[in-house]
């Protein structure tokens, strides 16, 4: 038996989790296939957790667009079937989630109770997920977040790294705007939340994302200038770099809620950025 199950285990913010609460277990693909809901529910009911946190997703946005059955078992079907196992279980669930559920219209942050309306079909499974939890009732909680970076995996930082030591200049779209979120300032958020829960608060849907708001360009300007590279930044618009699946233009969220609920304030993504940089220099 174990006290805490994470779906997850070589993302980013599973490695962080297993950094924090290393005495947890952590299920990779081959101890639960995600797009087989079935088994993701079996997996919860043999371990008996205390708590469970789904850090798994089906997160090639483009991708999805042309694989939407896959994305909607992985974003959608197995959450739910693991929330209705916790539920009939009296196990607390923790779920992720994100700001694509947005249409990234006007330039407020958007709070939890705003009108949703994801642009794609990444956007669109993980409503769905997000909707299904919600209905399987029990002690439940959807954490949102935005423009997750780690030390680990395919991520803004690390493409730029790779690209500012390649090239003279960047191009990055500019008018996209949105909250850096380091993974281990996530997975911190997460086990707050699972401890606050045990002491008898209630879930809801909360947002959590870095501070400051910044577009992809000026992120991107930070990490050229935290790493001492020298490329220039050049700013262009969204139009200017189609892809697949629409992005959100404001992903600006309001997270006040999980301030008030469990006292969890909005991190400065540039001190993350400063501790990844650091890991990687060590790893390297």
């Amino acid at each position: 038996m174990t006290d805490l199950l994470v779906f997850g285990r070589t993302g980013q913010l599973a490695r962080e989790l297993a950094a924090l609460a290393p005495d947890a277990t952590f299920l990779g693909r081959d101890a639960a296939d995600l797009t087989d809901p079935a088994a993701c529910a079996d997996a919860i009911r043999r371990a008996a957790p205390g708590a469970v946190i789904n850090a798994a997703a089906y997160t090639a946005v483009d991708r999805a667009e042309s694989d939407a059955d896959t994305a909607r078992l992985v974003n959608a079907n197995s959450p739910a079937a693991m929330a209705r196992a916790c539920a009939e279980l009296g196990i607390l669930f923790l779920h992720v989630s994100t700001d694509y559920v947005f249409d990234g219209a006007g330039d407020a942050p958007r709070s939890e109770d705003a009108p949703t309306g994801p642009l794609g079909v990444y956007g669109a499974t993980k409503l769905a997920g997000e909707q299904a939890i919600a209905a399987a009732g029990g002690q439940w909680a959807v954490l949102r977040t935005s423009w997750v970076f780690s030390a680990y995996g395919s991520n803004f930082v690390k493409t730029m790294l790779r690209l500012g030591a390649e090239r003279d200049r960047l191009t990055v779209v500019a008018d996209q705007i949105g909250g850096p979120t380091f993974a281990a300032d996530i997975a911190a958020a997460a086990l707050t939340m699972i401890g606050r829960m045990r002491d008898g608060a209630t879930g809801d849907v909360y947002h959590f994302a870095g501070w400051p708001d910044v577009s992809w360009a000026g992120f991107a300007c930070e990490i050229v200038a935290q790493a001492g590279l020298s490329a220039e930044v050049a700013e262009i618009p969204t139009a200017d770099y189609p892809t697949p699946a629409p992005r959100p233009l404001n992903s600006r969220l309001d997270c006040t809620r999980i301030a008030r609920d469990f006292g969890i304030m909005r991190p400065d993504w540039r001190a993350g950025l400063g501790r990844v940089l650091t890991q990687l220099k060590d790893k390297a």
